[in-house]
């Protein structure tokens, strides 16, 4: 298959600004669900990870749609799995629209949801965090168990994109064996920097308290279940990431505080050791991500493409006359697995 033709980001006319870009489009802009098949992995330590699945192709004739239409589908179709982002899931936008486009296409697709990420609390004392590479790999190891045959593609968004792209780097050459091509999109690549960055003004008064509520929700539970490893009243109190990431995450997973968090697992550092063929795009207008903290070409690897246009926001890059869509990002990414394949 040609790669699609897709020309370069260009934020329209009529929706300026990194705020409202970003906004608009994880707010506002309508994406249709996507069918999909619920599977539980249940993990050695005594959790589990859920994975909704948009079935492709398996070599037999199958039932594709409502009217029942006999579909013949290879064993070899492209397997896309997807790392959503902070407090995402199979229902966020991006997920959907991605999602639509591999289906459109007859290939496999995958959301995996992070530890909690799913609709259901996970059962330990641990949560998820950026640089959480050991479930990245388990997540791929399960996928290629499945699809043994074809190639896989993964594609990180986010907080799910600097866990991705951190395995990416710390497995070099050997991440060949799981994963073809990949692609982080709007990864907080220096975490220190998004951190600050959240926490300051406009950002910390909506991004953050969005973030928040739900993330303080989750961990007051867990607070509940497992006394005492847990600081239930400074986290009811906690306005910052800065405050939580020290009280839950780092608590939680091992580092000293937030600080020490966002520098060991930020994935800046990493991005020239990856082997895989990676194409990773942050808009330079993103709020959570300053521009003077994204990488250049020196700081990675030949084998990957940064991308940094001008405008797109978070997680956005809306398209299209009012009142837009979300489709550039799903395009670059398939002309990105088309001209690598």
């Amino acid at each position: 298959m040609p790669a699609l033709e897709n020309p370069p980001y260009r934020a329209p006319a009529w929706l300026p600004g990194g705020h409202l870009q970003t906004i608009y489009a994880n707010l506002l802009i309508r994406v249709p669900p996507v069918e999909s098949r619920r599977e539980r992995l249940e993990l050695a330590d005594g959790d589990f990870l859920d994975f909704d699945w948009i079935d492709g192709t398996d070599g037999t004739l199958k039932d594709s749609d409502p009217l029942r239409t006999k579909v013949r589908v290879e064993s070899y179709a492209p397997v896309v799995v997807l790392f959503h982002g902070l407090e995402g899931s199979a229902n966020s936008p991006y997920a959907r629209a991605l999602m639509a486009q591999v289906r459109a296409r007859g290939w496999h697709g995958v959301v995996a949801h992070f530890r909690g990420c799913s609709g259901e609390d996970n059962r330990l004392p641990r949560a998820y965090f950026a640089g959480d590479s050991a479930d990245i790999d388990r997540v791929l190891r399960h996928v290629k168990s499945r699809h043994a045959d074809a190639p896989v593609y993964a594609v990180g968004v986010s907080l799910g994109g600097n866990a991705l792209l951190k395995w990416l780097g710390e497995q070099g050459a050997a991440a060949r064996t799981l994963v073809e091509l990949a692609a982080g999109i709007s990864a907080p690549l220096d975490l220190t920097a998004a951190g600050h960055a959240l926490d300051f003004g406009f950002n910390r008064r909506v991004y953050t308290a969005r973030f928040l509520s739900t993330l303080k929700a989750k961990s007051l539970r867990k607070a509940a279940r497992f006394p005492g490893v847990l600081d239930a009243r400074a986290i009811a109190a906690a306005t910052t990431f800065c405050e939580f990431d020290t009280l839950v995450t780092a608590r939680l997973h091992g580092f000293r505080d937030a600080e020490d968090y966002w520098l060991k697992v930020s994935s800046k550092p990493l991005l020239k050791f990856i082997a895989v063929p990676t194409l990773v795009i942050n808009a330079r207008n993103d709020p959570f991500m300053p521009a003077w903290a994204l990488p250049s070409s020196a700081d990675a690897s030949p084998s990957v493409i940064l991308e940094q246009p001008a405008s797109g926001g978070h997680v956005a890059f809306p398209c299209g006359p009012f009142p837009g869509n979300l489709g550039w990002l799903p395009r670059r990414l398939m002309q990105h697995f088309d001209r690598h394949r």
